[in-house]
C-alpha cells in the first residue's frame, strides 16, 4: 500500500512538471502567474517559461547526487571529459563564470562538480569537500558533504580556494583546514596520485544559469619524466565509470588544433555510446584550424561526420595571452559572439547551425538535454531506490547475526544452546544420518564377530564325526532360532568333540575325589573364549569413536561457523575430550574383558535357563551317539529298544510303570525311566559344555556395545563433563573472560566488510528515498 501512494503521488507530481523537450511549447496553464513573472529575461535556462519546474527537478537530482546514491542508482548527470589540452577547462570558465586552477596540474586528478543556479541575490560561491569513499578508496554510507571554507562573493577568490581544496582530496588524512589556512598548500605534498572524492561548487547569482555538471580530469595520453604511468589508467577508469551509466550526459570535447582521430576522449565516448544518443560534442579552438582545412571541420557541425543526436557545438574561449591580461567574463563573450559572425566559414554557416555557435547556444541545449534526461529518468527512480532497498535488505538478512555487544552472555548462551543440542544429539534422532544410526552397522557387524567366537560343542565323539560325517552334521540348537542369530560354522575345523572336552578334563584333575571334575576346565575354556572378544571389541571402539568425533565436530560447525576462531577453539578443546574419553574408554573396555575371564554371573535364573536347555540339547544327542558307539555301555540297550515297534515300545514302558506303581512308587513319568539306564561315562563331558555354553550366551549379549555406549557417547554429556571442559578451555570463568569473548565472537573481516558495505550502502539508498519523498512536499 506505501509503495503504491507513493508511486501514485510521484506521477502526479511528474506529470504537473514534465518539461517538454521542444521549448517553443506553451507554458503549462498549471504554471502560476508568481512562476511565470519571477523568471528575469537574461540569459541561459532563466528566460525559459519552464526554467522554474527545470529548477525545481534540478534540485531533486542534486539532492540525490548529495547523498552519494549515484554509486548504486543511475542518476542524470552532465560529464564533462575531453583529452588534456582539449580546452575542457576553459569551457567549464565560459559556462560557470570562474577561474579554474591551471598551474599546479592537480584539477586533473579529481573531480570537480559545478552546480550553477539563478538567483536574485549577489553572486556567491560555495566550496565543499564531497567526500563518497574513504582514503583506502572503499564508500562511505552516508557521503560527508564538508564545507571547505566560507562563502565567497568575489570570484577572484575562487581559483585559490578551489586549488586548496583539491589539495584537500588527495590528502585525506589530512585536516582539511590545513590546507585551507596554510600559506602555502603545496608544501604538504601530496598523499595520493589521484582521488573519487570531488570538489563541490554551488554558484548562485543573477548572470548564473541554472544547470549542473561535473568535471572529470582530463584523459592522459602520456606522462612526463617521473610522472606515474597507473595515472594514464587511473583517470580513465574515472571517466569510465561516469559516461557508463545510461543516464550520463557525455559533453565531449574536441580541440580543433589536434587531429579529431589522435584524441582518445571521442573513442571512449564512443565505447560506451555508440549510437550518440547521449553525447554532445563541443569543438574547441576554432582560431587554431589551420587554413584551408575548416572544412573538414564544418562537417562535424552540419553533423555529417561522426553524427550525435544532440549534434556538435563550437564555442571560442579566449587564448592564453587574453588570460594573462585579465580578461573578463563578459568580455570574453563579446569576442567569442565577435569571432562566430564575422570570421569565415563561421558566418557563412545556414541559421540552423549558426544555433550551434558559441557559449551561450551550447548552455541553452545543455539546459534542455539535462532537463528532458531528468524527467525522463525521475519517476523510475522511486521504484529503483525500493527495490534495491529490498535487495539489501535481504543480503543483510542472509548474513550471520552480528556479534553481540554483550560478548560474555553471547558465548554462554552459544555454549549452553550447543550443551543442549549435544545431549538430544547423543540420546538419538529420527534423521537417517544421525549418530546412532551411523553407530548401528558397526555394532552389527560387532555382534557377528563376537558370535562367531560360540564355542562349537559336538556331544560325539571325534571318531564317529569322521567315520560318518553325514551322520554327525552341526546341528543348533533350535532354542536359539527366536533370538535373530544362529551359529553355523563353515567347517569342523574349529569343532570340540565330546572325547576333546572329556581328555581334558581327565588332564586337569589333581587331588578331586572320583566323579568331581576340576571348575577350571570351564573356566579355560571361557578364557580361551572371551579372549576372542578383544579384537572385534577394539575395531568397534575405533569406529564409533571416529563417528562420534565426525559427528561432534559437524554440530560444532552448526552452531559456531559465524565465529570461526570460537568454533577453531571448540574443535580443539572437544576433539582432546574425545581422545581422553576414548582412553578412559578403551581402559574400560580391557577391564571388562578380563572381568569376564573369570565366569561370574548374578543372573542366575537366565543362566539357569540356557543351562538346562544346552544339558537337554547335548544329551538329546547321546542316544545317537550310543547306537554308533560299541564301546557305550548303553549301547547293547539301545540296540533292543531300537528292534520294538512304537506300540511294543509303549505297552514295554507301560508295564515297568505299572510295576513300580505295585511296588509303591508312584508318580513316576515315562521320562523319569532314562534314569533307570546306565549312567553316560561323558556326562561330566556333557555338563561342561552346558555350562560354558550358558555362560557365552550370557556374557555376550552383555558385552561391550553397553560400555562404549556409556564411556564414549553417553559420556560426553554425563553431568555436563564436556560443557564444563569448554568453558574451562575457553577461559571464560576467569578475570579475562569478557576479553576471551570479544575475540572469540570477532565477526570474520569478510563478514564484516560485506555487512558495513550494505549498511553504507542501506544507508545512502534510504537518504535518497527520504530526500526524494521530502522534495515534492
Amino acid at each position: 500500500m506505501r509503495l503504491q501512494i507513493e508511486a501514485c503521488t510521484l506521477c502526479l507530481i511528474f506529470s504537473r512538471l514534465r518539461v517538454p523537450s521542444n521549448s517553443n511549447f506553451p507554458a503549462s496553464p498549471m504554471l502560476s502567474a508568481t512562476e511565470s513573472s519571477d523568471q528575469p529575461t537574461g540569459v541561459g535556462l532563466s528566460n525559459s517559461v519552464y526554467a522554474s519546474r527545470r529548477r525545481r527537478m534540478l534540485d531533486v537530482v542534486n539532492a540525490l547526487h548529495l547523498t552519494g546514491v549515484q554509486v548504486d542508482i543511475d542518476l542524470p548527470v552532465i560529464a564533462v571529459t575531453g583529452s588534456q589540452s582539449a580546452g575542457k577547462s576553459s569551457l567549464i570558465e565560459s559556462i560557470s563564470g570562474i577561474t579554474l586552477p591551471r598551474a599546479s596540474g592537480t584539477c586533473t586528478r579529481c573531480p570537480t562538480e559545478c552546480r550553477l543556479s539563478y538567483s536574485k541575490q549577489p553572486w556567491q560561491c560555495l566550496v565543499s569537500l564531497h567526500i563518497l569513499t574513504d582514503k583506502d578508496g572503499k564508500p562511505l554510507g552516508h557521503p560527508r558533504n564538508e564545507q571547505f571554507g566560507d562563502t565567497i562573493y568575489d570570484k577572484v577568490e575562487v581559483e585559490d580556494r578551489i586549488r586548496r581544496a583539491q589539495r584537500a582530496i588527495l590528502n585525506p588524512s589530512t585536516d582539511p583546514r590545513r590546507f585551507l589556512d596554510d600559506d602555502d598548500p603545496e608544501l604538504l605534498g601530496r598523499e595520493l596520485t589521484f582521488s573519487t572524492n570531488s570538489v563541490s561548487l554551488q554558484i548562485s547569482g543573477e548572470d548564473v544559469q541554472d544547470l549542473s555538471f561535473c568535471d572529470l580530469p582530463g584523459l592522459i595520453a602520456s606522462v612526463g619524466t617521473g610522472g606515474n604511468e597507473g595515472d594514464i589508467d587511473l583517470v580513465k577508469n574515472l571517466v569510465s565509470t561516469y559516461i557508463s551509466k545510461p543516464s550520463c550526459i557525455i559533453l565531449l570535447t574536441v580541440a580543433c588544433e589536434t587531429d579529431f582521430q589522435n584524441q582518445g576522449a571521442h573513442q571512449l565516448a564512443k565505447k560506451y555510446d555508440p549510437e550518440g544518443t547521449r553525447t554532445l560534442g563541443v569543438l574547441t579552438k576554432p582560431d587554431r584550424i589551420p587554413a584551408g582545412e575548416e572544412g573538414g571541420w564544418l562537417r562535424y557541425i552540419r553533423n555529417q561526420d561522426e553524427p550525435l543526436e544532440h549534434g556538435w557545438f563550437s564555442v571560442k574561449q579566449p587564448d592564453s595571452r587574453a588570460i594573462a591580461a585579465g580578461i573578463t567574463w563578459e568580455e570574453a563573450r563579446e569576442k567569442e559572439r565577435e569571432f562566430f559572425t564575422t570570421t569565415s566559414p563561421w558566418n557563412a554557416l545556414d541559421l540552423e547551425y549558426q544555433n550551434r555557435l558559441g557559449t551561450q547556444k551550447l548552455v541553452d541545449r545543455l539546459g534542455d538535454v539535462l532537463s528532458d534526461c531528468i524527467s525522463r529518468r525521475l519517476p523510475n527512480i522511486q521504484d529503483e531506490l525500493h527495490k534495491l532497498l529490498a535487495a539489501t535488505d535481504r543480503r543483510l538478512t542472509e548474513l550471520p547475526k552480528p556479534p553481540s555487544s554483550d560478548v560474555l552472555s553471547e558465548v554462554l548462551f552459544l555454549l549452553s544452546t550447543f550443551s543442549k543440542s549435544l545431549g538430544n544429539y547423543l540420546e538419538g534422532t529420527t534423521k537417517a544420518d544421525g549418530l546412532l544410526q551411523s553407530i548401528r552397522p558397526a555394532c552389527d557387524v560387532f555382534r557377528k564377530a563376537i558370535r562367531a567366537t560360540e564355542p562349537d560343542f559336538r556331544p560325539y565323539k571325534r571318531s564317529l564325526a569322521k567315520r560318518n560325517p553325514s551322520a554327525h552334521k552341526f546341528v543348533p540348537p533350535s532354542f536359539l532360532s527366536n533370538e535373530g542369530y544362529t551359529f553355523t560354522p563353515e567347517n569342523d575345523d574349529g569343532a570340540i568333540f565330546i572325547d576333546d572336552v572329556m581328555n581334558r578334563a581327565r588332564e586337569t584333575r589333581t587331588r578331586e575325589l572320583p566323579g568331581h571334575i576340576p571348575f577350571v576346565v570351564t573356566q579355560e575354556y571361557i578364557m580361551s573364549i572371551i579372549s576372542g572378544w578383544q579384537g572385534p571389541a577394539e575395531t568397534l571402539f575405533r569406529e564409533v569413536h571416529d563417528i562420534l568425533t565426525r559427528h561432534v565436530k559437524r554440530l560444532v560447525v552448526q552452531h559456531f561457523a559465524q565465529y570461526p576462531l570460537l568454533q577453531s577453539r571448540i574443535t580443539t578443546i572437544t576433539t582432546d575430550f574425545l581422545a581422553a574419553s576414548a582412553d578412559q574408554t578403551l581402559a574400560r573396555i580391557r577391564w571388562f574383558i578380563a572381568l569376564e575371564a573369570r565366569p561370574r554371573t548374578l543372573n542366575e535364573a537366565y543362566y539357569s535357563d540356557y543351562h538346562a536347555k544346552f544339558l537337554s540339547h547335548y544329551k538329546g544327542w547321546r542316544p545317537i551317539e550310543a547306537a554308533a558307539d560299541d564301546d557305550n555301555p548303553r549301547a547293547s540297550l539301545t540296540s533292543r529298544l531300537s528292534d520294538l515297534s512304537l506300540e511294543e515300545f509303549q505297552d514295554s514302558v507301560n508295564e515297568v510303570l505299572a510295576g513300580l506303581t505295585e511296588l509303591g512308587i508312584v508318580g513316576t513319568q515315562p521320562g523319569d525311566l532314562a534314569k533307570l539306564l546306565p549312567p553316560d561315562p561323558y556326562d561330566p563331558a556333557i555338563e561342561i559344555m552346558a555350562s560354558v555354553r550358558a555362560y557365552f550366551q550370557v556374557a555376550h549379549k552383555r558385552f561391550i556395545p553397553n560400555t562404549i555406549d556409556y564411556e564414549l557417547v553417553l559420556g560426553l554429556d554425563r553431568e555436563q563433563a564436556l560443557d564444563n571442559a569448554l568453558r574451562k578451555g575457553l577461559g571464560i570463568g576467569g578475570a579475562d573472560a569478557v576479553a576471551h569473548c570479544a575475540e572469540y565472537i570477532k565477526e570474520p573481516r569478510h563478514v564484516a566488510e560485506r555487512r558495513e558495505e550494505l549498511m553504507k550502502k542501506r544507508e545512502r539508498l534510504e537518504m535518497a528515498r527520504r530526500q526524494l519523498n521530502e522534495a515534492w512536499l
